[in-house]
């Protein structure tokens, strides 16, 4: 199945020289129509009387469908294509985040204080009350994203230098939403021992630390043991995060729908680390009825292939996906493209709600889904309802950081989805609006709070 709807993500500005003639231009558009473009800003860069030379943007909806478009405005007579150049690949260009100093430096007095020999009385300081680290440097807002490259998105084992573009991302997420100064560690190695000596090793540095596509099963111990020997709090945003905004978005898909999360049955495709802490927390939440699928189906009592994880949420049923969702309330998909056909979605419940997750390509379509679907979600940007990590991951290390919690618990989890429920009012919900925006500015503010609060009810909060 290939990707339907043009986007920015596959967006090219072509610089185009066109003759002043009447016409000219149109016959550009329709040739970038024709190939299924979608145009956006046209920019006049130069004019005269024979000419003009504009940049124009243009979403397609795959690399191959961006080079056809190029090719299609490249064959038309008395139009040159001076230039083509992929925006994304650009914005990229040099990377996207850069360090800056908070103080500056003018004079003799202010590099004394801050560099040496003032600085010395600073790390004698905290040599004497450790604490001090806390208040005298970065470590109070800082937060480490660690990877090994071993699952980048849903590209694969790509290595740590492949997933970079990604954990520079995550940091711009950090310092844009919850003003938190997070650095990204790309660790090249995939062994556990190591990885976990790694990030004990820079510890002292950081808050936090944020675990990024890491492959399961190998995640779940990094986690655990991190959590174990330190005394910060480690959150594996692959996992936890996700698993936070899909309760979210479920619990208000379920206010609609007027259906209790005790009484339904939920499929969910896709038994990684997203898949298994969905479903921990779904649990924590009240669901009784979870069905987990892998690529051999049903997770079933009677296999003999289970790791621990998949074990945990192992059922008497047997099958394949296809029968899993017979009669099933909810599909959560964390799995793949194209997995989720039309007849399955038939076969679900009457307002059946469906969060086909995948990226890029989620595991339907949302054209395909029957009219019998009363709430559909996905991870794109450009489809309703997006389940986006963003909701969760900033606003939880901002609690996190502020009151110094240790660790990240189940309950605080809990309570930042809740959160991000809430701010969707009853009079605004409806079935394309059952989560707040990326861009809504309460969104950190309100799971922060929330994240606080849970800490300090459960006693590990250190202020």
């Amino acid at each position: 199945m290939t990707n339907l709807t043009p986007n920015s993500s596959f967006s090219v500005t072509l610089r185009l020289q066109i003759p002043n003639r009447v016409g000219m231009l149109a016959s550009v558009t329709q040739a970038i129509a024709s190939s299924g473009g979608n145009l956006g800003q046209i920019d006049l860069i130069e004019q005269n009387r024979q000419e003009s030379i504009r940049d124009i943007t243009v979403d397609a909806a795959s690399t191959e469908q961006a080079e056809t478009i190029v090719q299609a405005v490249k064959e038309l007579i008395d139009i040159k294509v001076i230039d083509v150049y992929d925006r994304t690949f650009n914005l990229h260009r040099g990377g996207k985040i850069s360090i800056a100093s908070r103080i500056p430096l003018k004079s003799v007095s202010d590099l004394a204080m801050a560099y040496t020999p003032g600085v010395g009385r600073i790390c004698k300081a905290i040599a004497e009350n450790p604490e001090e680290v806390y208040h005298l440097t970065i470590k109070q807002n800082t937060v480490a994203i660690v990877t090994d490259g071993s699952a980048v998105l849903g590209l694969g084992n790509l290595g740590p230098g492949a997933a970079l573009p990604v954990m520079e991302g995550k940091a711009m997420l950090f310092k844009e939403f919850a003003g938190i100064d997070a650095f990204p560690i790309c660790l090249d190695t995939q062994d556990t021992e190591e990885i976990i000596k790694a990030v004990k090793n820079i510890a002292p540095v950081f808050g936090g630390v944020n675990l990024e596509d890491i492959a399961a099963p190998r995640c779940f111990e990094i986690e655990k043991r991190l959590q174990a020997e330190l005394d910060i709090p480690i959150f594996h945003d692959d996992q936890n995060g996700t698993a936070i905004v899909t309760l979210a978005a479920l619990l208000n898909a379920l206010k609609l729908v007027h259906k209790s999360i005790a009484n339904i049955r939920i499929v969910i495709n896709g038994a990684g680390a997203a898949g298994i802490a969905v479903a921990r927390l779904l649990r924590k939440a009240g669901a009784e009825q979870i069905w987990m699928c892998d690529s051999k189906g049903i997770i079933s009592i009677n296999r003999t292939d289970l790791n621990d994880e998949k074990r945990e949420f192992a059922v008497k049923a047997q099958g394949t996906l296809a029968g899993a969702t017979q009669g099933a309330d909810v599909f959560i998909g964390l799995s793949g493209p194209g997995v989720l056909t039309p007849e399955m979605v038939q076969a679900m419940t009457k307002d059946a709600i469906v969060f086909a997750m995948a990226n890029p390509i989620p595991e339907i379509q949302p054209e395909l889904v029957p009219k019998n679907v009363a709430v559909m979600a996905t991870g794109r940007s450009d489809y309703p309802n997006q389940i986006n990590n963003v909701l969760a991951f900033p606003g939880v290390f901002r609690g996190a950081l502020d009151c110094r919690a240790k660790t990240i618990t189940t309950n605080m989890c809990l309570e930042a989805a809740n959160a991000i429920a809430s701010l969707v009012k009853p009079s605004d919900l409806n079935r394309e609006h059952i989560i707040p925006s990326v861009f809504d500015e309460r969104v950190s503010t309100a799971v922060a709070a929330a994240v606080k609060q849970a800490a300090r009810e459960e006693g590990i909060a250190q202020s």
